[in-house]
């Protein structure tokens, strides 16, 4: 993926990771448009910074992402890359009868959304120099944390999404896949500084050197996501999938 240059569109861009990224992005000279719900938090995002504009996007309503498709190609033609990271996580109990209401928001956002917003974008990309695509997904696509289980599968699918895209998109769009470990974001109640979950700044300046690599890898990995990533292929699943779970409780309870 070329590093500058670029015209950059990032979801969830209003705060987390995805301001982290597209403040990065930015600084790297290119022009980013963060995209989000909240016009207060992207516009802090962007604030002080000429090439770092703001858009609203509710991407739970497909409408809504077909009207912002429109908007942003009209407005920044350059387009030629989208980080599809916006997303949602939610506390869920599986042992009994309960409100689908999250279980539902989560799959419109983290699944939905991201495959709305791609379609209705690649039309364009296919056309542009340099096009990419990233989708963010997360160490618990690999190793599930029992307390969130539908955020884990969302992320699980757009991970083999991702790997379908690649495919299809050889040769024209570059698909690259972010697997970011637990990080201190507000993406949870109480994350911003929970023990044993990586400070955000330093999760961003991994990601950065890795997205330096020539070529690029096909997936953004920090060392610390690899715990989850690779504990199936390293027979490791059940040791980390316990492992996991017990860590995440005791930073929870603190």
């Amino acid at each position: 993926m070329k590093q500058t240059g670029n015209t950059l569109l990032v979801t969830g861009g209003g705060s987390g990771i995805g301001e982290a990224l597209a403040q990065r992005f930015h600084d790297q000279g290119n022009t980013v448009i963060v995209a989000g719900r909240r016009r207060d938090a992207l516009e802090r995002a962007c604030a002080g910074r000429e090439r770092l504009h703001a858009m609203e996007l509710d991407i739970e309503s497909a409408d809504g992402v077909a009207d912002f498709a429109s908007r942003v190609l009209a407005e920044h033609p350059s387009l030629n890359v989208l980080v599809n990271n916006a997303g949602i996580m939610r506390f869920e109990s599986l042992d009994r009868s309960r409100d689908l209401a999250d279980a539902e928001a989560t799959v419109t956002t983290n699944l939905l959304g991201p495959i709305r917003l791609t379609n209705a974008l690649i039309d364009h990309l296919v056309t542009q120099p340099d096009a990419a695509i990233v989708n963010v997904t997360s160490g618990l696509a690999f190793v599930p944390l029992v307390a969130t289980p539908t955020y884990n599968a969302t992320k699980a699918a757009i991970h083999s999404y991702t790997i379908a895209m690649r495919e299809a998109l050889k040769g024209r769009v570059e698909v690259i896949e972010l697997a970011p470990p637990a990080v201190q974001t507000a993406l949870t109640p109480g994350q911003e500084s929970r023990a044993g979950y990586m400070p955000l700044d330093s999760f961003i300046d991994e990601v950065m050197t890795l997205f330096a690599r020539q070529p690029t890898p096909q997936e953004i990995l920090v060392e610390r996501v690899g715990f989850q990533r690779f504990a199936e292929a390293e027979g490791r699943f059940d040791e980390t999938l316990a492992r996991l779970n017990e860590m995440a409780t005791k930073a929870r309870e603190g």
